[in-house]
């Protein structure tokens, strides 16, 4: 049920529960990084978001030495991954795609993309929208197709027909599952075992060596390749305990150096968010739901017989991504928005006097803070040192409290007149550098740390070629989000399944998909004006 998003998280069964350095900047606080320890991985225990990205996190890659992975390169990819279900914010009805959609969206893949359609539940899902409209920012009624500035709907991998329709949309389900039912016979699956390294004949990649759910040592020999789609975390710790990594600290774990590489486990990013909650003064939340049993067990029956309604949703059903200041070309802030004030565990609801809240996830996209994952010894088994450095670069924190100040703004606008009652947190009076300190969140979207460029040198500080295949070593490839050169604007589910798409063609010599070419009035879009931070005036400053 996709409205139980924080269970799955909350259990050591399915989550690797790492924990990241103490981080100096946020007062010694350890924060977590949950990552997934299941079939399909992280998107088995995520918040089901679907952001691709901007067109220019892409182009980004490209001038950082990620060659063919502009956005015209794979933004085909993208495509190819999606079956999308306009739903509401659609420019036809329900499910329809316009022509301006058709250079953007996917009907025919396997990973099922829907907005959500719980917006006669409450009015506080269209109410944020049209507010930031009015606070001037726009609307992006689709911003994963031209257009991600601005206030609207928000996207979730949840299935929106079928046998599974309103349960999770996982990489397990939408592409493994099928695999096995077509060809079970040439696939097998082994569940409960941990890689401890690759296995190397000289140096090229012949295997692996795992243990079993009973801690017995096995080994497997590839007949072409070793692919390490192990995540931001355990690809660059299996490849250190490997031999593939920085000399010096290699040695000091008393692993043999195959190939010296420094720039493993550098390169670390993630996206850190705080909460803004609001409450709500007329009766229009969906605090009564998470409160009362009775209202509960409602909601579960009817997912169970009709797969629709709040069991069906993650319930982030609006978004937002604006620019934090008029010198910023594209986003730099995202918003989730929840009808409801709750904690990160999904368990505290925020007190207010009316008992009706509603909250926003304030997020910077593009963090100029870096860190590193380093194994701290030559056992997989044993958690690597995960150091992200946190704030550690003053315009984290700028950019933070100006997602405060558009929070707040947007709160002041006509939309919210009769629905906005007084800031719960972080509170009017509060000191804003303090309550980030305090509150910051990671955003659990951890990546970079393997990146892909066109060397492993100073210059270019690369790990996989635009293939995916590991510099220095022959046979040995990596897919997943350690090859992000940098953080993508959003949620990195999407931009994770495009990399595994694409490197698939790598992996099997075809020809990479076409690149699109825009028609006129087609292409991504871009502010008429970097003087302002956004379109027009606020009817309410």
């Amino acid at each position: 049920m996709p409205t139980a998003l924080a269970w799955p998280m909350s259990l050591k069964r399915y989550n690797w529960g790492f924990e990241v350095e103490p981080s100096e900047t946020l007062g010694g606080r350890v924060i977590s990084c949950p990552r997934g320890k299941v079939l399909g991985g992280s998107s088995s225990i995520n918040g089901m978001v679907y952001v691709r990205g901007h067109s220019k996190d892409f182009d980004g890659w490209q001038e950082l030495g990620a060659d063919g992975w502009g956005y015209a390169n794979v933004l085909p990819y993208f495509k190819r991954a999606e079956n999308w279900n306009a739903g509401r914010g659609g420019e036809e009805g329900e499910g329809g795609i316009s022509e301006l959609e058709s250079y953007y969206r996917g009907k025919d893949g396997p990973l099922h993309v829907k907005n959500g359609d719980n917006a006669a539940s409450t009015p506080l899902f269209e109410a944020f929208i049209k507010a930031g409209g009015e606070a001037g920012y726009g609307i992006a009624r689709d911003y994963n197709s031209q257009r991600q500035e601005g206030f609207g709907p928000m996207a979730m991998t949840i299935f929106h027909d079928g046998p599974l329709k309103g349960m999770r949309c996982s990489t397990s389900s939408a592409y493994l599952h099928p695999a096995l039912e077509q060809y079970g016979d040439k696939i097998t699956v082994n569940t409960g075992v941990l890689a401890k390294r690759i296995l190397f004949d000289n140096a090229r990649a012949v295997g692996v060596e795992y243990n079993d759910a009973s801690g017995n040592t096995h080994q497997i020999m590839a007949e072409k390749e070793v692919i390490a789609c192990t995540g931001s975390i355990q690809t660059p710790q299996l490849l250190q305990v490997s031999g593939i990594g920085d000399e010096e600290h290699l040695q000091s774990i008393g692993v043999e150096t195959i190939f010296h590489n420094e720039h493993v486990g550098q390169n670390l990013q993630d996206h850190l968010e705080l909460y803004f909650q609001q409450e709500v003064i007329p009766p229009i939340s969906i605090a009564p739901v998470m409160s009362s049993r009775f209202q509960q067990l409602k909601l579960g029956l009817q997912w169970i017989l009709t797969r629709t309604g709040l069991g069906a949703t993650n319930h982030f059903e609006s978004a937002a991504f604006v620019r934090s200041s008029s010198d910023k070309t594209y986003p730099d802030i995202q918003f989730h928005f929840l009808p409801v004030g709750v904690s990160y565990d999904g368990v505290t609801l925020a007190k207010s006097k009316s008992g009706h809240s509603m909250q926003i996830h304030i997020g910077t996209c593009r963090s100029k803070s870096r860190g590193y994952v380093k194994a701290t010894s030559s056992n997989m088994v044993d958690p690597p040192k995960i150091q992200f450095n946190y704030m550690s670069n003053e315009e984290d924190w700028q950019d933070m409290k100006r997602g405060i100040e558009v929070a707040r703004q947007t709160m002041r606008q006509p939309a919210m007149k009769d629905i906005a009652g007084e800031e719960i947190m972080p509170g009017k009076d509060a000191d804003l550098d303090e309550y980030i300190r305090q509150h910051v969140e990671s955003a659990y979207h951890p990546c970079g740390t393997c990146r892909m460029g066109r060397s492993p040198n100073e210059n270019d500080k690369a790990v996989v070629d635009n293939e995916g295949r590991v510099f220095g070593v022959d046979g040995l490839r990596v897919a997943d989000a350690s090859v992000f050169p940098s953080i993508t604007n959003g949620n990195l589910n999407a931009p994770v399944i495009m990399v595994a798409e694409k490197m698939a063609d790598h992996i099997l010599g075809r020809d990479p998909l076409p690149p699109v070419e825009f028609g006129k009035g087609c292409e991504p879009w871009s502010p008429p004006s970097l003087e302002v931070d956004r379109e027009k005036e606020p009817l309410n400053p």
